[in-house]
């Protein structure tokens, strides 16, 4: 099989399992295997697949026609312009969180504030904001053991100095609170019980998409914990969506912050004067 034939064989296979990116998914697969660009693909369409670069196309492209996220099955994902090692005991980092880290670079804040990402997963928001951040103290919180160790991971790889600490929410971080001025950065599941998702992203771990009824149940306990612990972020950085924007705003209001910044997805919360 030539490089043509199985980017012909499988862009139709996929187009015929309803997967939009058919052809595209088709060459970064073949660039993974072969350890070539898609340019050099391209332009060489006669290179010859060995029987084992075929039988390993094969099982990628099964799982790929099945809907399983392509980052899962490279192992991979992009994230504000760095790679990230993701598989299934994590959320696939999305693009729309970048707007996160944008609105965090535009913030004035003092020297020695201490940055925690409450829900770390992956630990994509906490390593970039440490990256792009130097001088930062990051501190990354997760109640689930694997995705600490999947954010350790990409701690180490990326060579960023960021701690990780297993809890519920802010309970590991409750020095950190008290200590001086802090900003969370809070990508909390907010998909409600009911709302439909893609079949790529039903192979994502349900505990990090769903969160109650109205998707809303661990930003009241945040929100809740934090007027608990008395902490007072200096900001409060959220992601949900665009139509819950108003019910988290209110949340945030009642507990003494109000919105200053929204982008896409992302709110960014202040405490009122």
């Amino acid at each position: 099989m030539t490089v043509d034939e199985f980017l012909r064989n499988g862009t139709a296979e996929l187009t015929a399992h309803g997967i939009d990116s058919a052809r595209l998914d088709c060459l970064i697969l073949l660039e993974d295997i072969l350890n070539k660009n898609r340019t050099q693909l391209l332009a060489h369409p006669e290179i010859q697949l060995t029987p084992v670069q075929q039988a390993s196309l094969c099982r990628r492209l099964a799982r790929r026609a099945a809907h399983e996220p392509l980052a899962y099955i490279r192992k991979s994902a992009a994230f504000y312009g760095r790679t990230f090692y993701v598989d299934k005991r994590v959320l696939v980092p999305r693009p729309e969180t970048e707007a996160l880290i944008d609105l965090v670079l535009r913030l004035p804040l003092p020297a020695g504030t201490a940055i925690i990402d409450v829900g770390t997963g992956s630990g994509a928001i906490a390593v970039t904001a440490k990256l792009e951040m130097p001088w930062a103290t990051v501190t990354g919180t997760d109640s689930h053991d694997e995705c600490l160790q999947v954010a350790s991971h990409n701690a180490a790889q990326l060579h960023a100095d960021v701690t990780f600490r297993h809890g519920n929410l802010l309970e590991p971080v409750s020095d950190i609170l008290a200590r001086g001025p802090t900003l969370l950065l809070c990508n909390l599941p907010y998909v409600p019980l009911d709302h439909p998702v893609n079949r790529a992203a039903a192979h994502e771990p349900t505990s990090a998409l769903y969160a109650g009824t109205d998707g809303l149940r661990l930003y009241a306990a945040l929100f809740a914990q934090l007027k608990q612990l008395g902490a007072r972020p200096l900001y409060i950085g959220t992601e949900s969506m665009p139509a819950q924007h108003a019910q988290l705003a209110g949340m945030a209001h009642y507990s003494g912050y109000k919105l200053s910044h929204t982008s896409g997805f992302v709110q960014m919360f202040a405490p009122h004067a």
